[in-house]
Order: C-alpha cells, then structure tokens, then sequence
C-alpha cells in the first residue's frame, strides 16, 4: 500500500537458526476436501512482491533454496508503486499464465482477487492462524474462507515531540484532534518552535490519502463502507472526519503542502524537526532514533488521536496469496508456511521494522527493547479498521482519492464532496 524508500538495517544472526529449522521442514503439500483446490505438485516456484529495498526478502528465500534446491523459489520483484504491482498481477491472472506462484498482495486486494478466483482459498488449517492477531487474520479472508495468509501487517501511529511537549507543559500525547491543535498552539509559542509546523500526514492523491481519509471518518464514529461494501460516507460522521482534515489545512495545523506528501515527505519533516506531531507506519521509528537524526531520543509513537477519543488506525499490511493458475502448489503452500512463520518475521523484523502477525513477538522484552513502538502498535492494530472490503477496490480507493483531494484543495467543499463520492461508490456497488 506504501512506500518504503528507506529500511533501516541491522545484524540478525540468531534468528538465521529459526531460519534454518523452519527451511528444513515440509508436508507432502496435499489438501482436497469439499471442492477446494488440489495443492500438488512439487518443483521450482517465484514469489511476486514490489521492489525489496531491506534486502531481507532474498536472504529469506537463499534459505529456503539452500534447503530445497529441487524446489527453488525465484523472486520476482514489481515496481514500488503499489497499483502498478496489483495490474500486473491481474495482467497475469487474466491470460492464465503460470509465470506467478506466490503473490504478495496488498491487503486491501484480497476481495478483488479471491472474487475474480485469480487465487486459490487456502487451507487454512494448516497454518498457525490463532496464534496471529484476529484483525490481521481476517484481512486474508473473503465470505468465510481464508484466501490469503498474512506474514506483514501495519498500523499508523502518532509520532510527537517529548522534548518540546515536556517544555510546554503539556503531560502527554493528545488523545483528540482539538488536544492536538491545542497541544500545537502552546508548543509553537515556545523559542525552539519558531517556523514549525504542527501535523501532517499522506495527502497526496494516492494510496494513502485514502488511508488518511478512512481514519479520519473512522476516528469520528463513521464508516467508508459497511460489511457488505454499501457506502456510508454521506453521514455527520463522515463530514466530521473530513471536515477535521479540511479545516486544519484551512487553519495552518497542516501545511498547505501536505497535498503533495507521502510517507517519506512527512518523516523526512519530523526528522529534519520542521513538525510537532507525524501520523505514519511503524517503519519510521527507527530511521529517526538513529544516532545521526536530529530528533533521536525526543520523540515517540501514540496512538492515533479521534473526534472524541483515541482513533482508529486503517489497517495495512501484506499477506501471500496462491495464484490459481501456478503449477508445483505443493511446493508453494510449504514456502507460504515458511515464509510467514515465526522465525521469518523476526528476522525480518530486525532487518525492515515493522508490524508482525504473530502476537507472541509484540510481547518478547527483547524486541520491545529493541524497538519500544511494538506495544503501542499492537494496540493500533487491535483497533484498526480495514479499509473497504470490496469487489472492485482499484475504482473505490481512485473514487475517494479524487473526492478527498478535492475537498483538501478547496475545490469542493467536504459537505459536496462527501455526496458526490457516495454516489459514485453507490453506483460502483451497484455494478458489482
């Protein structure tokens, strides 16, 4: 869903051991029942994802291929931009080819992909699903089955100032937008904040300003969609949402700019010490607690301020998925258990910080050590929100993207731009 120009990296030498063990290990990769696929065959199979820019991704398969050399996997990497990868996934589907076996698939794209059965429902008994969080689960399932096996999740967090919020007086982070702007307008009068900027998060017209916008309709007691894909954007909630992110561009606690922002954008403001608070992923913790950023050892990571309340994260992350036109399923169902378990993620984790699945690594005292978001991403996770679970996201996501960015530039107002895109999303579930 996300860029991720940046990884920071790290040594992770004994988790090379759990790799190892977990490489070694395989099933005869069969499973038949009540119609479901037939997962045979064994041999050489490619895993599909975005471009790596951790480098954790070969060293993990090297692994497994050192383990499997008659069953090797190849990485097959797509562009960074996330809708260029989901094209090229569908290109393939739509002509049948056997070019892709695991897909990584943003988690947003497992209804799109499981409704066209452009992949296979898994069994999902074989995997160690009770031992993951629930709502990173439920993100690979569609109308009751499992099609699609989480290995990566992520939360958006509130990163703030201690430093300056402590000068300020203030005891903590704000649990609502109006603490938010109050706790701004105090720190801006202090010398050390002179020409800063208060909050910003992604609201570029892309991916994720649909994440902004669905956390901030969210966070005000609203809904983007139902569970069953109906629209419920033309609400009072809704307005409130979108009137908080409107209004704040309007105020000066956004920047004007923001309408240009990615992720990197507002990490690279924080860091550089140009705002008092950033909404972001899990990923930009420890790119700016390293020693040479400006801000290490005077921020940290709340969770997301709401209307009335602590808010609500949308819910990210990636999980794999069984192209149903590959061949050697067998050997792909194995390599999906052993990419996904434990062991991998916590090497990954050390490598590409972010959210596992798995609940047993958010409560280890060395990882919490190591990276101190992990109990607070934990509790984003709980609570977040998955963006709409719908048959035709591309066209769903494009619709509140350019009714979002209009309403953020002032070319609309939210009240409009809220009964424009319900109608648009009414008309898209009508022709599902």
């Amino acid at each position: 869903m996300k860029s991720r120009t940046t990884r920071a990296l790290q040594g992770a030498g004994a988790a090379f051991a759990g790799l190892a063990a977990l490489a070694a290990c395989g099933t005869n990769g069969t499973a038949t029942a009540g119609g479901r696929p037939t997962f045979e065959g064994r041999g050489p199979i490619t895993y599909v994802a975005g471009k790596d820019a951790s480098g954790s991704v070969q060293v993990v398969i090297d692994r497994w291929n050192k383990r499997h050399p008659k069953e090797k996997v190849t990485f097959v990497q797509l562009p960074t931009d996330p809708d260029a990868q989901r094209q090229q996934m569908i290109q393939n589907a739509q002509t049948k080819s056997d070019a892709y076996t695991v897909l990584a698939l943003d988690a947003v794209w497992t209804s799109e992909f499981a409704a066209h059965r452009w992949v296979d429902r898994l069994p999902e008994e074989q995997f160690p699903l009770r031992q993951m969080l629930k709502p990173i689960v439920e993100t690979g399932k569609y109308r009751g089955g499992l099609y699609a096996l989480p290995y990566s999740s992520d939360g958006g967090m509130l990163y703030y100032r201690t430093d300056l919020l402590k000068k300020a007086g203030i005891a903590g982070p704000p649990a609502t937008w109006a603490q938010l702007k109050a706790d701004c307008a105090k720190v801006k009068r202090l010398p050390e904040a002179r020409g800063m900027s208060c909050y910003t998060g992604q609201f570029q017209k892309y991916e994720g300003l649909t994440v902004n916008f669905a956390e901030a309709v969210n966070s005000a007691g609203g809904v983007v969609t139902d569970a069953k894909g109906n629209p419920h954007v033309d609400t009072p909630q809704a307005k409130r949402g979108l009137d908080f992110l409107v209004n704040s561009v309007k105020d000066g606690t956004i920047p004007k700019d923001a309408v240009t922002y990615q992720e990197e954008d507002g990490r690279r403001d924080f860091q550089a010490g140009k705002l008092v608070f950033l909404r972001n992923w899990p990923y930009a913790y420890p790119l700016m607690a390293q020693k040479s950023s400006k801000i290490a050892g005077h921020f940290r990571a709340a969770p997301l301020p709401g209307l009335n309340g602590p808010g609500a994260s949308s819910l990210g992350g990636h999980n794999l998925a069984l192209s149903a036109s590959a061949e050697n399923k067998a050997t792909a169902i194995d390599f999906m258990k052993f990419f996904a378990g434990q062991a991998v993620q916590r090497f990954t984790l050390s490598r590409a910080p972010g959210a596992p699945t798995y609940e047993a690594l958010y409560e280890d005292p060395k990882l919490v050590k190591q990276y101190p978001y992990l109990p607070t991403l934990k509790q984003s996770i709980l609570h977040a929100v998955p963006r709409p679970r719908v048959f035709r996201y591309g066209d769903v996501t494009a619709a509140i993207q350019q009714q979002a960015y209009a309403a953020l530039t002032g070319s609309t107002s939210s009240a409009q731009a809220l009964k424009d895109l319900q109608q648009t999303l009414r008309q898209q579930a009508a022709g599902e």
